[in-house]
């Protein structure tokens, strides 16, 4: 059965807000609604609900449309306390309880008057896809009580929804070309489509899949990676897949459950020298990315020991990914996944940003720098300061630990 226009909207603007929270959430969203708002400004509210935390949005549009597509800006951005919402297993309430703080204060900015017109929308990501994988009743309940607290707020819910991987990598592509003006731009006085322009490729680091969408030169071959969508009187046809299970902290805990599985005590590669934590083993193994023999004991605890080796690092990362399987294959990235031949400049975002907005690494340094920047970071010491009472990160030495 195929989807309603209402339905397709919706899927369309999740991904849109799950990929980077930029500025362009609303777009298909006020090509299709028959919404009736004030002539000058509507607006949208967005929560992206991702793997590590949730975040608010709310968007501003003119009534008037450009080439049957809204002209989009960010009025208000919010980080909703606590982790994401696939951690309330054990009391889903507290998923749609977490969400109030930053509705009231959109709802602050929005006039009252539009409040009951404002269409508002959950969408999560792979953080919710695991979770549905491995306890659907227990998503499905998460997904009932955010749902239940948006519906009893005043304004237009349309509804929560998991997002597919594919449609999470589309949008970013579709946000990152559109905040660079590749889509639209406004020159003498209107918005013209831009006469010569370099569409660039999305790369979105997750905290458990990552996405890569680009436009590629040639056919795109299998058909299932394939996104098509029109935007301001153009067509676009681009290749995305999103890779389950690859996000920074799903990749982390896929590496530690691989250390461990032959001794108890592991040296970790890639902690900083002088990390030294123990920690139960069961929970490394909660999540489906990670593999679970019979005869593993899982009551035992960890002793993690931080070597700070990167050589060892990278090699250990490079362990989870399966290269083998493309080998003499122009047409494939890894593990055994059909890519055609990458085309363009690529923007990172999300985790990729994080990391390199940490190292100081965010003004276009060349590859060399970065490289050694990252190398010399991961031979740094672990070392704590004492802070009023409380650990705290000291910059260069270490990671962040909890306060």
């Amino acid at each position: 059965m195929g989807l309603s226009w209402k339905e397709r909207v919706f899927i369309a603007l999740l991904g849109i807000a799950a990929a980077s929270g930029l500025t362009m959430l609303i777009l298909i969203l006020v090509k299709a609604t028959d919404v009736f708002l004030p002539a000058d400004t509507k607006f949208g509210i967005v929560f992206d609900a991702g793997s590590s935390h949730t975040s608010l949005f709310v968007y501003q549009w003119p009534a008037n449309k450009e080439k049957d597509t809204g002209v989009v800006s960010q009025a208000l951005t919010c980080q909703i306390e606590g982790p994401g919402i696939a951690s309330y297993t054990s009391d889903p309430t507290q998923a749609g309880e977490s969400l109030k703080g930053c509705l009231e204060e959109a709802l602050a900015l929005i006039p009252q008057t539009q409040h009951q017109e404002t269409p508002t929308f959950l969408g999560a990501t792979a953080g919710m896809r695991l979770l549905s994988q491995k306890n659907s009743s227990q998503a499905r309940d998460i997904l009932a009580a955010v749902s239940q607290t948006l519906s009893n707020s005043p304004v237009d819910f349309w509804g929560a929804k998991i997002l597919a991987g594919q449609d999470e990598g589309a949008f970013g592509w579709i946000t990152i070309n559109y905040v660079l003006g590749m889509l639209l731009k406004y020159s003498s006085g209107q918005w013209i489509l831009p006469e010569e322009r370099t569409l660039v490729g999305a790369l979105d680091l997750g905290g458990a899949s990552t996405q890569i969408s680009f436009a590629p030169q040639g056919p795109i071959l299998d058909q299932s990676t394939q996104a098509t969508f029109r935007l301001y009187g153009a067509n676009y046809s681009i290749y995305t897949h999103s890779y389950l299970c690859f996000g920074r902290d799903q990749v982390l805990t896929r590496l530690l459950a691989k250390l461990a599985q032959n001794s108890s005590l592991v040296r970790h590669p890639c902690y900083h020298s002088g990390y030294l934590a123990t920690l139960p083993l069961a929970p490394l193994h909660e999540s489906p990315c990670v593999h679970t023999t019979d005869s593993l004991n899982l009551t035992q605890n960890l002793t993690v020991e931080g070597i700070g080796n990167p050589g060892e690092c990278v090699a250990a990362l490079r362990s989870l990914f399966n290269f083998s399987s493309c080998e003499d294959q122009e047409d494939c990235a890894f593990n055994g996944v059909y890519q055609p031949p990458v085309h363009g400049q690529f923007y990172a975002f999300s985790n990729f940003y994080y990391t390199f907005d940490f190292l100081n690494l965010t003004s276009r340094q060349p590859l060399h720098i970065v490289n050694d920047t990252v190398w010399k970071f991961c031979q740094k010491p672990w070392k704590l300061r004492e802070t009023r009472g409380k650990a705290r990160w000291v910059p260069g030495l270490g990671r962040k630990t909890l306060w």
